[in-house]
């Protein structure tokens, strides 16, 4: 690729899942990489591979911060005054995504009235950032592919060859390998596009990230919002970090987002679940042996039981959040509700089983 740093600074405005819809901001390194020794290894990675144009791939579950990744890996690179232009592959059907990528001639087809570059072609001299790169149809991959190898790509309906000079860094919410196993992504375009590979660990996994993630997001939105929510006590982040947090930084970010606008009333604190531990004997039989597969049965089904108890408490026993949050069907929540005998809420006079609809408790 013959970029040249500085050579184009047209800007691209990109797509926003930010809770006050603006515009990504790249945090500071120390919120981005935190404290955890997973993120500090990435972070070695990334300095390394950062002034290269080489192309990168970062896998990691929703959330937890892929694209705000890329965007810090653009801002250190030569090119960090180019346009940094996201495409969200799972976002656009895949018989509108070719144009999208590749742009197209006029009279290409029915509609095409005028010329239109791609985004390929509006991250020239920057960094194209291709999200969910897994959910490429086979056809397009093929394309993509044959772009990286040869740096080149046409538009649709044009004869005309235009060279690549962007750099690409692809993204993808799962396994690519696991995809290449089932046939729905190809290794050939994997092994292209991993050069360097940069695997975010979920939230769960890096906990002593999780205050100065939280402090960061209370300071933001409070400039934002222009409030001036107060800080979190010590017993707060303690709480914060002990959560599983299944929507990783982009649910803890908006449960901050939601307690600068509300107040106190919506502090985390109230709505995190706080871990207890859960006491669970251990009967021998007379014969001196242990039954192993029935006392890890009936412990498996205790945790569940206190696990879905604590949320249910949480969000004030609305069902069908709990269910959510658990990332269980609402039907099998409330058979498991019925199951650990959970069905009359604590504290709530005539409450009817959860799975009456006539019931005055929340759903």
């Amino acid at each position: 690729m013959a970029l040249r740093p500085g050579d184009d600074k047209t800007t691209v405005s990109t797509e926003n899942n930010t809770p006050t819809g603006r515009a990504t901001l790249v945090p500071p390194e120390s919120v981005v990489f935190g404290r955890s020794s997973a993120m500090q290894a990435i972070r070695q990675k990334v300095d390394k591979a950062a002034a290269t144009n080489v192309h990168l791939l970062i896998q990691g579950d929703n959330g937890t911060g892929k694209e705000v990744l890329a965007r810090h890996i653009h801002a250190r690179s030569p090119w960090s005054s180019g346009p940094f232009v996201k495409v969200n592959c799972a976002a656009i059907p895949g018989s509108l995504l070719e144009s999208e990528l590749f742009g197209y001639q006029k009279g290409a087809f029915t509609g095409a009235y005028a010329s239109k570059p791609g985004r390929v072609e509006m991250a020239r001299c920057g960094t194209l950032f291709l999200d969910g790169i897994g959910e490429l149809d086979m056809s397009l991959q093929a394309k993509l592919l044959q772009m990286l190898q040869d740096g080149q790509f046409c538009r649709i309906g044009d004869q005309e060859e235009r060279r690549i000079e962007a750099r690409v860094i692809c993204a993808a919410g799962r396994q690519l390998d696991q995809a290449i196993a089932s046939g729905n992504f190809r290794s050939d375009l994997y092994y292209r596009i991993n050069v360097i590979s940069l695997g975010l660990p979920p939230l769960s996994q890096r906990c002593e990230d999780i205050p100065v993630l939280a402090e960061y997001f209370l300071e933001l939105f409070n400039q934002r919002f222009a409030r001036s929510a107060p800080s979190f006590s010590p017993k707060t982040l303690q709480r914060l970090a002990s959560y599983a947090w299944p929507g990783n930084i982009r649910e803890l970010e908006n449960w901050v987002a939601r307690y600068v606008i509300l107040g106190v009333e919506a502090e985390p604190i109230h709505v995190v679940p706080e871990r207890r531990p859960i006491n669970f004997s251990v009967q021998v039989r007379e014969d001196g042996t242990i039954p192993l597969k029935r006392i890890a049965k009936d412990a498996a089904l205790e945790m569940e039981r206190h696990l879905i108890l604590e949320v249910l408490n949480a969000n004030h026993w609305n069902r069908r959040r709990t269910a959510q949050i658990l990332d269980i069907s609402y039907r099998a929540l409330i058979y498991k509700i019925r199951e650990a005998g959970l069905s009359i809420r604590p504290g709530r006079r005539n409450a009817t089983s959860p799975g009456d609809t006539t019931s005055n408790s929340p759903e």
